[in-house]
């Protein structure tokens, strides 16, 4: 279908059942078909209304449980969520991918330049040449398209926007000229891959793998090259709770050091030891050998490996937990993990700046509002960005006007989880 076409079919309902699969609610079809609609009249001022053209998207995602375990071949659980990144897109002839998206530079990549640079490090026309490159390495098909996108998911904010994007290109090539038939992991793998070798940043698999697989899933990262993962099979809209997440608009600069120190001193146990990550080594092994650790590595790298292991027995309850329908025993697995993170792996505020602590009085509000009710826990990296809630619909309309009155309108989102991830929607 052509732009204008496609924007009168959207505007006339004919296409709320494919938005439906991926937002979830009426009310949430609602608000996406003017936006569908601006990417549309957007694309067709870029690159002309007389041009067939499809609507993908890839989705931000949330970490549920596991926190600061998959660098260390770790276990996680983590969901799509309904914020997201859309691309209009249509195929043309030039061997030459074009991408704008709303409020950056355009991103041109020709075909015939497949090739990392490191002077390109950083540059968001390396993600689109590497995800690209990566999966013409897996042997499928390429070909030149021009796209404008949109992307909701909020930058800084845990929720992974770069994901979203890079799983959006792939999805991208992945429909247009290959049917659907690369796997979501492959897409995951290539947006790693993408961000390693293009972008120049080394990322883990988890933001990439829960956006590309979509819905709630297990993810065991114990083999990096072929993680193993379990779609869980449980509707949190029947919970009485909605999933909060709230931007306490701390500090993102200077928090590098941060994050890498919890991923060395986890490996410097295990180097301890004898082995590159934690994983390798049982938590009794572990265990047994602290008298002899606390000469050979500093205090907090042993509490880190602590809640390392628990965080993973805690994701394995949590996975039984959401299978058995115990939202109970969920909500105090998801405490557990909260006080964990903010005692033994200390990742709610920087120690570079102690007096700024905008995540733990997010917590602590939270604790004295939700206490007995609902759960609440360090969203991501930490130090600085995003705490998650789950909270009663009955006490939403007081949590948020009470977290948005210390924190500014609009910092506490209400998200779906969504059942897709990497999606042709139309």
């Amino acid at each position: 279908m052509k732009v204008k076409e496609l924007i009168n079919a959207v505007n006339s309902g004919q296409y709320d059942e494919n938005l439906k699969a991926v937002y979830v609610t009426d009310s949430a079809v609602e608000l996406q078909k003017p936006r569908y609609v601006q990417a549309l009249e957007e694309f067709g001022a870029l690159f002309g209304t007389d041009r067939e053209v499809n609507i993908i998207s890839a989705p931000g995602r949330t970490e549920i449980c596991g926190n600061h375990t998959d660098h260390n071949n770790g276990k996680v659980v983590a969901a799509s969520i309904n914020l997201d990144a859309i691309a209009v897109v249509s195929k043309n002839d030039d061997r030459i991918i074009r991408v704008k998206s709303k409020g950056h530079k355009i991103n041109v990549v020709e075909l015939s330049d497949m090739e990392p640079d490191e002077a390109r490090y950083g540059d968001s026309t390396s993600l689109v040449k590497g995800v690209a490159a990566g999966i013409k390495n897996l042997g499928f098909e390429i070909g030149g398209f021009d796209a404008f996108t949109m992307n909701d998911v909020m930058g800084g904010s845990g929720l992974s926007s770069s994901a979203a994007f890079e799983v959006l290109i792939g999805s991208v090539l992945n429909y247009l000229f290959n049917s659907g038939k690369i796997s979501a992991v492959d897409i995951a793998k290539v947006a790693q891959y993408s961000e390693n070798v293009f972008f120049g940043k080394p990322c883990g698999l988890l933001d990439q793998m829960a956006s590309s697989v979509g819905s709630v899933v297990n993810i065991d990262f114990k083999s990096v090259k072929e993680p193993v993962i379990k779609k869980i099979d449980f509707d949190f809209t029947k919970t009485g709770y909605s999933l909060c997440i709230v931007d306490t608009g701390g500090n993102h600069s200077d928090l590098t050091d941060d994050y890498a120190a919890v991923r060395n001193e986890m490996e410097s146990v295990a180097k301890a030891l004898g082995k590159n990550v934690l994983r390798e080594i049982t938590y009794e092994e572990f265990f047994n050998a602290i008298p002899v650790l606390k000469d050979k590595v500093n205090d907090r790298a042993i509490l880190r490996a602590i809640h390392y292991y628990n965080e993973n027995r805690r994701v394995d309850e949590c996975v039984a937990a959401l299978e058995n329908g115990d939202f109970e025993g969920f909500k105090s697995i998801i405490l557990e993990s909260g006080f964990s993170s903010y005692m033994l792996n200390q990742n709610v505020y920087t120690p570079k700046n102690p007096t700024e602590q905008k995540i733990s009085l997010a917590l602590a509000i939270s604790e004295e509002l939700l206490k007995g009710k609902g759960a609440w826990r360090v969203h991501g990296g930490g130090f600085a960005g995003t705490i998650q809630a789950f909270v009663p619909n009955d006490m939403l309309d007081k949590y948020k006007k009470t977290i948005e009155g210390v924190f500014g309108e609009g910092s506490c989102y209400v998200l779906i989880i969504r059942p897709v991830g990497g999606y042709q929607v139309i």
